[in-house]
């Protein structure tokens, strides 16, 4: 069975059914049950309007296969140079998406990033805008738009991070506004998981438990753009669902 966060980190949105809010309150932008088969391993070779920004960075290793209904994510980021990376379009202010995943157990120390881009962001590394990671023991909620992704930010990080030094206080501790940890347990089930946003809070919720909310400047841009899927191994998804409430 799958163990959630411990419950102060659940106290604030407890209560909140986010499957419910997403389908009373939302419309529904896009869905997917992978019932097709992919056409290669090119950047649109998935279908349905996905694409795979690093496909091409390894055009003869699958990294993104469909089998009998699930999107079955294979990172190769070693060949790729850069980990799997696969989006499609999403574009709400408010609302989130559900999906089911599963960790084959193939690999070791399996992860699974959800989260948005918004490319056309000014001043922000190449659009990321927040995300949420699932590792074996641990979900990092992460907004990166006013985090380490801001120009500014991350131009100032960097110095410190190329010479080995400890960042700044002043640094240490915005950054540290910037995201949240929950601990949680991993295992090879398949799971449903909603990722929310409502205002300045993204919350998380698996098979409906709220496991992890976090509030941040950044989670209320008003686009988020794109629906982005990154993996450092393997993960798999299946009936993606996008809602927009706003």
């Amino acid at each position: 069975m799958l163990i959630s966060a411990v419950a102060p980190a659940r106290a604030a949105t407890a209560d909140k059914d986010d499957r419910a809010w997403l389908k009373s309150s939302g419309t529904l932008l896009f869905e997917d049950r992978f019932d097709r088969e992919e056409t290669g391993n090119g950047l649109k070779a998935i279908g349905n309007g996905w694409e795979s920004a690093t496909a091409d960075r390894a055009p003869h290793i699958k990294q993104a296969d469909l089998d009998e209904g699930i999107l079955k994510i294979d990172c190769h980021g070693k060949e790729a140079g850069h980990n799997v990376h696969i989006h499609h379009e999403a574009g709400f202010a408010d609302g989130g998406t559900t999906l089911r995943f599963r960790f084959p157990g193939l690999n070791k120390a399996e992860t699974f990033t959800v989260g948005h881009v918004d490319r056309e962001m000014k001043d922000v590394h190449a659009g990321h805008l927040c995300y949420a990671t699932l590792n074996p023991t641990s979900i990092l909620l992460r907004d990166n738009k006013t985090g380490i992704h801001a120009d500014k930010i991350r131009v100032r990080r960097a110095e410190f991070l190329e010479r080995k030094e400890k960042l700044p206080a002043d640094l240490e501790a915005l950054l540290q506004t910037k995201e949240k940890t929950v601990p949680w347990k991993a295992d090879n089930e398949w799971h449903e998981l909603t990722l929310a946003f409502e205002g300045d809070e993204m919350r998380l919720s698996i098979d409906g438990k709220p496991i992890a909310t976090h509030r941040s400047e950044g989670y209320a841009h008003p686009v988020k753009r794109w629906l982005s899927f990154s993996a450092s191994s393997t993960v798999w998804v299946a009936d993606v669902k996008v809602w927009k409430v706003k």
